[in-house]
């Protein structure tokens, strides 16, 4: 029959105390934080049941960041702005000439207002 052994789970420390950890941190990233950020991080940290520091790494780790708007993005948001500006101008129209008057031109614009919100929505940019 062989002897099996039976490894401690512990590393051997000469010196006794603190066993070493797996991962030492060795790098530090200063961050400033306003009053109410600090607050938010830390009652956030309680209610998980961690420390602040292991909270923010393991945030870090699962955060996702958007990205800026791209220049074509813009161009696409200031040409609503100035659609925005025509719908504007044919709701007066409306309420002067009536809604008949201007079907046509409302149509047209939203039909451009659907396509520019599609572009703006599309993911293969």
């Amino acid at each position: 029959m062989e002897k099996t052994e039976i490894k401690d789970p512990k590393p051997y420390n000469p010196k006794g105390g603190r066993p070493p950890k797996k991962v030492k941190r060795q790098s530090q990233l200063m961050v400033r934080l306003t009053e109410t950020e600090r607050f938010l991080i830390e009652e956030k940290a309680k209610d998980a049941g961690m420390k602040p520091s292991a909270w923010l790494r393991q945030a870090a780790k699962k955060a996702k960041v958007l990205a800026r708007l791209q220049p074509d993005d813009l161009r696409h948001l200031r040409t609503l702005t100035g659609m925005a500006n025509n719908l504007n101008q044919l709701a007066h129209l409306a309420h002067k000439e009536g809604l008949i008057f201007i079907r046509q031109s409302c149509r047209e614009l939203l039909l451009q207002i659907d396509s520019i919100l599609k572009k703006l929505g599309s993911d293969d940019r």
